[in-house]
């Protein structure tokens, strides 16, 4: 599909912009036909800058989670802003805000606010420290947990000192965060953990009760903190913390992306175990006080309390699912759906560089789907069992045309670095 305007901005983007495009929406690392570049949202739906409409299974990497343009929740947002939005103090907005999430969300007594997920990951690593007085954290490798330097997966400007103070292990792996623990002696401020394995390129996993107990255990064994990184999960798998479900309670939890759905607010819930530290610090930003997006966030909790939202994902998300791997196999692919239905990552077998989910991908969007070839989707309350049927069928479409087109299917260069990585 022929995209004019698209490259007309990506042409002009390149030269203000270094790259052309940053971070974790650049499509360098997508299929060469993806657009960049999108003018419209509603619902479930995405317009690009050349009028094609999608079907959206990224909901914006996570923050869509009741529709685009969601008129109660904009009404709020835009209600506040008229009243009042970045002032000299805060509005009581804040207070109810931190009330609403303090009665939901069980391990919370407390809640500090900003604006992006890797804000509120490096405040709990400062009031983990702050709290324990020790430097040593451990999480999990591949885990994503933001772009700060102490955290972001591409360390070019970033120094050995960044990164000082960590130890790695393997999620799920008892042993492994066993021995970590262990390496950190009586050093250890926090240990992170995200509510499932959701790394880019591989397989999701959901969390081993085992392995989220024995984090609990090691935590209260050597007066280390629990961090549960919700930004990307939270409240699309629980009404609560999403280890809730296993019983298991984090000292201290990070939220983000639906949390306001798509309004910029970010937070970090904590218990009384780390309020001392989380009274030290000294953290702030001009925009970190906004109200608008904090009474957005009170009609997302609303919902969240009041409706069925989570069932329906659920439901739609095993509709998904399972219709697409009765057509995989209908088709003869080895395809594999992991992680939650209503956070779906697919990848194909023997595809080690990727050349048939990028097939797939360009086809499926070639029929109005957008699907992602690496990273885990999401579903969005907005979504219907119609639009879940347009995906399967176009699903089955893709299938056929990666047929016919397999045997020739040439390496993707771009995904050359899989092979060194695996």
């Amino acid at each position: 599909m022929d995209r004019p305007h698209d490259r007309a901005l990506r042409a002009r983007a390149e030269a203000v912009i270094p790259g052309g495009m940053f971070g974790h929406q650049s499509t360098a690392l997508l299929p060469d036909d993806y657009p960049q570049y999108f003018v419209k949202a509603k619902g479930a739906h995405l317009w690009d800058a050349d009028g094609g409409k999608v079907l959206d299974l990224m909901c914006a990497y996570g923050p869509n989670l009741f529709g685009y343009g969601d008129e109660a929740i904009d009404a709020a947002f835009i209600a506040q802003l008229r009243q009042g939005d970045t002032l000299t103090g805060p509005t009581p907005v804040m207070v109810e805000l931190a009330e609403t999430l303090v009665d939901m969300v069980g391990h919370a007594d407390w809640a500090l606010f900003c604006k992006n997920g890797g804000d509120a990951t490096t405040m709990a690593l400062t009031v983990a420290r702050a709290q324990t007085r020790r430097k040593t954290v451990i999480r999990a490798r591949g885990a994503y947990h933001g772009s700060t330097p102490w955290c972001t997966p591409r360390t070019a400007g970033v120094l050995e000192t960044d990164r000082a103070h960590q130890i790695l292990c393997n999620y799920n792996d008892v042993a492994s965060l066993e021995a970590a623990v262990a390496e950190a002696g009586d050093d250890l401020a926090a240990i992170f953990a995200a509510p499932f394995r959701h790394d880019a390129f591989i397989d999701q996993a959901e969390p081993e009760a085992a392995y989220a107990a024995r984090a609990r255990e090691l935590c209260d064994r050597t007066g280390a903190l629990l961090v549960l990184d919700e930004v990307r999960a939270g409240f699309r798998l629980s009404r609560d913390c999403s280890w809730s479900r296993l019983g298991v309670e984090p000292d201290l939890s990070t939220w983000g992306k639906g949390l306001a759905n798509g309004h910029a607010l970010s937070a970090l819930l904590g218990s009384d175990s780390a309020r001392k530290g989380a009274e030290a610090i000294y953290a702030t930003g001009s925009f970190w006080y906004q109200a608008a997006p904090m009474a957005a966030s009170l009609e997302v909790l609303r919902r969240i309390r009041e409706t069925d939202y989570l069932e329906r994902l659920e439901a739609l998300g095993q509709r998904l699912a399972s219709g697409l791997s009765e057509r995989a196999d209908a088709a003869g692919f080895g395809f594999r759906i992991t992680g939650p239905g209503q956070m779906p990552l697919f990848l194909f077998d023997e595809d080690p560089d990727l050349r048939k989910g990028f097939f797939w991908s360009s086809a499926m969007l070639e029929r109005g789907v957008y699907v992602h070839p690496w990273h885990n989707m999401f579903l969005c309350d907005a979504m219907t069992e119609a639009d879940i049927d347009q995906a399967l069928d176009a699903a089955e479409a893709s299938f056929a045309e990666l047929t016919r087109a397999a045997p020739g299917l040439a390496p993707v260069a771009k995904m050359a670095f899989l092979s060194q990585t695996r």
